[in-house]
């Protein structure tokens, strides 16, 4: 993500360290984003924002050309960690354009709860446009609309700023409220098309290990997750 808004220091390492088993991260958003990516073997595949190399890790193991990018050092240096050099990791703010990426160079982009971050959300979405082949796929995850209208409240349709706390209340992270028409308004004036929209319910195993937020993750949904489409010409 932006380097601004990325998740440096204490708060990277609080963000690998959860990611692993999060149900969010593990059992919602991560089997809903790899299900929307579908086959790669062999594919070129830009992983952006790619925080602690989880979903890097899982399209090297299935067979792709991974090349990952984030904003943040820290969460760049557990990305090493995770995939070592079966993947090109490289640091980028995604503010700026991909100028390390040629026009097609890729097949498919994986952009997993990055979006909300970014201000340059528009400048991105043109870049993962030029960057993809003519076909080639875009799977993008955000936070829900509808979450974030019920934990912070006030109008639906507010597009501020917010600080989300976490747990350890020292550490937060900032990200942008988007209503439903913002976010696919933009994704098609992008020049994308629009192939699968999806409301990630948590896997059943979450049941087994966390069975309140279970039932509460099949009943309010958390993300939003979306395959979008190049036009093939």
């Amino acid at each position: 993500m932006s380097s601004g808004n990325a998740y440096h220091g204490e708060v990277g390492d609080h963000f690998a360290r959860i990611a692993d088993t999060s149900p969010y991260n593990a059992f919602t958003d991560r089997p809903a984003v790899l299900d929307l990516v579908g086959e790669v073997a062999g594919a070129r595949v830009l992983d952006v924002g790619c925080g602690a190399g989880h979903y890097a890790e899982a399209l090297v193991e299935r067979g792709a050309v991974v090349t990952a990018v984030d904003g943040s050092a820290t969460l760049l240096r557990h990305a090493r960690e995770r995939v070592g050099d079966r993947a090109e990791l490289r640091p980028h703010d995604l503010e700026t354009p991909l100028d390390f990426a040629a026009d097609g160079a890729f097949d498919v982009a994986v952009c997993a709860l990055v979006h909300h971050h970014l201000a340059a959300r528009e400048q991105l979405l043109a870049e993962l446009l030029r960057v993809l082949r003519p076909g080639g796929r875009l799977v993008l995850s955000t936070t829900h609309p509808t979450a974030e209208w019920l934990h912070h409240g006030g109008s639906y349709y507010d597009e501020s700023w917010v600080e989300h706390r976490l747990p350890d209340p020292s550490l937060s992270i900032r990200y942008r409220r988007l209503p439903l028409e913002t976010l696919v308004n933009e994704w098609l004036a992008a020049g994308f098309t629009l192939e699968r929209l999806v409301e990630p319910r948590p896997l059943p195993e979450l049941r087994d290990v966390d069975a309140a937020r279970y039932e509460k993750l099949c009943a309010e949904p958390a993300f939003l997750a979306a395959r979008l489409r190049r036009p093939p010409s």
